[in-house]
């Protein structure tokens, strides 16, 4: 009886020193966790304020004061605009994000289904043929592209970008959508044949309602590269409205010395709206994606 109650506070004391060792630690990665969410929002708060600022009271104050007057946003989002073809390249890649990944989002799941449910002799080599154009670097293509741009009177044209920005989304959207349509159970397909369906029916009234999700998902993803690129944008145009936005961007930023960096973070703050829009807008379907990788992890 006595050697269990010497073993009681024993116990207890080693409870409760372990309790505060995990107090101390909780603190710890608390502290951590709040100076590196600190090191991460600094950027964004500059890059909020420095747009509201006019270039004199930037340069004669320190990077973190508060604005004298925020709606100056609204004149440095007006020179932005005007300036370096912002405004042309903004609707030009607006357009050629919409329709480059739509097109190629369609062509890979017609690709898809025919790979994983029509009878092709091949079907597998088919579909490597085609990924293998994301083997190699990007960079390799800028030259006879550029050649055959100028052969062809596609350079410095819409078309010519549309087509581009298309043919070089489909290789990822030919693999995801390849992956998705493998997991729908034959049954239903046999079942859409029964009710009279033929291919294109099956397709129509089957698969693509039910890749509502990894459909939006690789919209967001093609979206979202073909808005960022730069490379492209500056060999295969040239024109305000024909060339994309971040080589404006870059244009707008070359000029650094006369517009100022409120002007400039002002172009860069018009530049990441539509991208956080449309992530907004399809955060469910994201997040949804992310459970399944998850899930089936």
């Amino acid at each position: 009886m006595a050697t269990r109650i010497a073993r009681e506070p024993a116990s207890q004391w080693r409870a409760s020193r372990a309790g505060r060792r995990w107090s101390a630690a909780r603190w710890i990665i608390q502290i951590a966790v709040t100076v590196t969410a600190i090191a991460w929002l600094a950027p964004l708060w500059s890059m909020i304020i420095t747009p509201m600022k006019m270039s004199s009271e930037y340069y004669t104050g320190a990077v973190w004061d508060l604005p004298h007057n925020a709606a100056n946003i609204f004149l440095n989002v007006q020179q932005a605009w005007q300036a370096a073809g912002l405004g042309p390249g903004f609707l030009a890649s607006l357009s050629y994000g919409t329709v480059g990944a739509a097109l190629a989002i369609l062509f890979a799941a017609l690709g898809a289904f025919a790979v994983t449910r029509l009878p092709i002799r091949g079907a597998f080599l088919w579909f490597m043929i085609v990924f293998s154009g994301t083997i190699f670097p990007f960079q390799m293509y800028l030259i006879p592209l550029f050649q055959a741009y100028n052969n062809t009177g596609l350079y410095d044209t819409w078309i010519g970008m549309v087509l581009f920005y298309t043919a070089i989304a489909i290789p990822f959207c030919l693999f995801v959508m390849r992956g998705f349509f493998s997991t729908i159970p034959w049954e239903l397909q046999e079942a859409a044949r029964l009710d009279g369906c033929g291919d294109l029916g099956v397709f129509m009234r089957i698969f693509l309602p039910l890749a509502r999700g990894p459909i939006a998902i690789l919209f967001l993803f093609q979206f979202t590269w073909i808005w960022n690129d730069l490379v492209f944008g500056l060999v295969l145009a040239k024109s305000d409205g024909i060339r994309p936005i971040m080589p404006s961007l870059a244009g707008l930023q070359g000029q650094y010395s006369q517009n100022g960096p409120p002007v400039v973070l002002a172009a860069a703050l018009i530049a990441s709206v539509p991208t956080v829009g449309l992530f907004l807008a399809l955060r469910r379907y994201f997040i949804q994606g992310l459970t399944l990788s998850v899930a089936a992890e």
